[in-house]
């Protein structure tokens, strides 16, 4: 492949990221203009039962409720670490596997920081039930309520570490061929002998 050639797939490849950051940035801020001209003052909006449901929370903490600051610190928050994202995710741009859920997160995380920018925390509307959880003093009844950009950020996060799992699996599987395919020296066979 000529240089050119390689110069020109680097370049699309970078575009389509850009496109999936735009469509993710996109789909959450008019699913979060739809939220907020839809349902405030209003009971939830049942999609299935009680199952998935949409409520408008207006979140000033973090990610799953945490609450590590006032809302300006995960603004700065989210200032210093998009930059490592945008650089991690040209760094591996060659490599989709981690390229694409890249641009998910970066996406995602642009879709809260406008959020947080316009109106000082971040709209959050689908509300879903799971099986309760009761661990250690920690009693959970219904997931945290999220938007577009979480689902964006949470699915690829969880692929990466899925693909790290996997990869890390495949790396030891590999040493284990190359030992068992290692044959033991017979002392009968000892040049020693």
């Amino acid at each position: 492949m000529r240089r050119n050639d390689k110069v020109d797939a680097s370049a699309r490849r970078l575009v389509w990221l850009g496109l999936i950051i735009l469509l993710v940035v996109g789909l959450d801020q008019v699913t979060k203009v739809w939220a907020l001209n839809n349902i405030p003052g209003q009971p939830p909006i049942s999609l299935l039962g009680d199952t998935i449901r949409f409520s408008l929370v207006f979140n000033e903490g973090g990610a799953m409720g945490t609450s590590l600051g006032p809302s300006v610190f995960y603004l700065i928050l989210t200032f210093i670490v998009l930059p490592l994202i945008v650089f991690y995710l040209w760094k591996n741009r060659q490599e989709l596997s981690v390229a694409i859920p890249l641009a998910l997160v970066c996406g995602g995380a642009i879709g809260n920081l406008t959020d947080r920018i316009r109106l000082g925390r971040v709209v959050d509307f689908i509300d879903v039930d799971f099986p309760d959880i009761s661990l250690l003093g920690f009693e959970l009844t219904r997931w945290w309520t999220f938007n577009v950009a979480d689902a964006a950020i949470s699915c690829a996060i969880a692929f990466l570490f899925i693909r790290l799992f996997f990869q890390a699996s495949d790396h030891q599987a590999g040493q284990g061929e190359v030992s068992s395919e290692a044959k033991p020296v017979d002392s009968a066979e000892s040049p020693a002998n």
